[in-house]
């Protein structure tokens, strides 16, 4: 184990004793946050996802994340592009700092870069990006691009990562890398020099052996697919293991589609209704093409490769992460993932504005008294130890 062994560990308590955060799932894609025909009066124009953005900031929320589709597919027939998208909600917010799904090989980083950068500037510091590496092949081959082999995507993808961070930091960036290349590349402005932060932030995806490992070389946050307890302290540990090799520490973001009722049946009852309801047809193509590029991954380990059909309704496994219930057993749920290392949950519902309202009112104050007192007890680190999530670095403990 390397020699900074307990600075690293250091690193990682001090960032799960900082309150969770909350980001939700833009819906500026059409169908909502479920493959279902359910009723969702969830709407994905800007006049609506304006006013979801300011209700959302002054509900708790701290990031959102706008999502990327290039092309019409799955229940999701229309969609608004996500850098655009992300730049009016950030002119529309104050606080809120919305994360951009951007796909290496579809952009070219220098140009992202410059994107990013004005945006950071006109939103005083609130730009953000989730590299996606590409799950699903007609955006790469109708747009006439090639579609590569799993593991080379992440490749791809940490190539562009490294690059981003170059340009953003450097005032003559020199890189010859096997996709992409910089000639004395020299970015003005760069993005706004924030406090703790030395660039926007680099979110990531994935669940494969190629993304964890990723995400632990180059990655500032790295975000789960909807998991149980052993699911995300598997990938927690991963990740954590790989970031130790470098000398980094990376932050835990989790999906979860959250389904809270007055009363637990409530809840289920939704949850039961949204799924008998799924639009099958729609479910089944997503599942056949995401299974598709899971199946390529090296070691089969893949994302959604052991999702079933009502996982699928939910794009990213939301209902697996068991946010499901009343306020009171939601918080208490949300509090044990922070002993597994989770550090912000990512969250998509059902009727966004009525929902996002009962979040913040109901349930965040919860969270808070629950974060209040695991802190006060000082169990915090014992959990997190007994867990395994510091993946073997708490010898700093003792």
């Amino acid at each position: 184990m390397p020699e900074n062994s307990s600075a690293a560990t250091h690193a990682r308590l001090e960032a799960a004793h900082q309150p969770l955060q909350f980001a939700y799932w833009v819906p500026n894609v059409s169908g909502g946050l479920v493959v279902s025909k359910i009723e969702q009066r969830t709407d994905w124009g800007y006049d609506y996802n304006r006013e979801l953005a300011v209700l959302a900031e002054n509900n708790g929320f701290d990031y959102a994340l706008t999502q990327v589709r290039y092309i019409a597919s799955y229940g999701a027939a229309y969609q608004h592009e996500s850098t655009s998208f992300s730049l009016a909600l950030l002119l529309a917010t104050e606080r809120l700092k919305v994360i951009a799904a951007v796909h290496p090989g579809l952009w070219q980083p220098g140009v992202l870069a410059k994107l990013i950068a004005t945006a950071d500037q006109l939103s005083g510091g609130r730009a953000a990006v989730n590299v996606v590496s590409g799950w699903f092949k007609d955006e790469f081959t109708k747009l006439g691009e090639p579609w590569l082999e799993h593991d080379e995507r992440y490749r791809r993808a940490e190539e562009f990562i490294g690059y981003l961070r170059e340009i953003w930091t450097s005032d003559h960036a020199e890189l010859s890398g096997d996709f992409y290349r910089l000639h004395d590349f020299d970015l003005k402005p760069k993005p706004v020099d924030v406090p703790g932060r030395p660039h926007p932030e680099i979110f990531q995806g994935g669940n494969s052996t190629a993304a964890r490992a990723m995400a632990g070389r180059v990655s500032d946050w790295y975000f789960s697919n909807g998991k149980d307890f052993d699911g995300i302290t598997e990938q927690v540990i991963d990740v954590n293991t790989e970031a130790a090799l470098h000398d980094r520490t990376v932050k835990f973001g989790l999906n979860g589609f959250l389904i809270a009722r007055d009363s637990e049946r409530e809840a289920r009852d939704m949850l039961r209704e949204i799924v008998d309801k799924a639009d099958r047809d729609a479910v089944a193509g997503f599942g056949s093409a995401v299974k598709q590029a899971g199946r390529s991954a090296a070691d089969g380990k893949g994302m959604w490769q052991d999702s079933e059909l009502a996982d699928l309704v939910q794009y990213n496994d939301g209902f697996r992460t068991g946010l499901i219930g009343t306020p009171e057993q939601i918080a208490e749920r949300i509090v044990a993932y922070k002993t597994r290392g989770v550090n912000l949950f990512l969250l998509g519902f059902l009727h966004y504005l009525e929902d996002v309202a009962y979040f913040g009112e109901k349930i965040l104050p919860l969270v808070r008294e629950l974060e209040a007192d695991l802190a006060g007890s000082g169990r915090l680190e014992s959990e997190l130890a007994r867990h395994g999530v510091l993946a073997g670095l708490d010898t700093a403990l003792g």
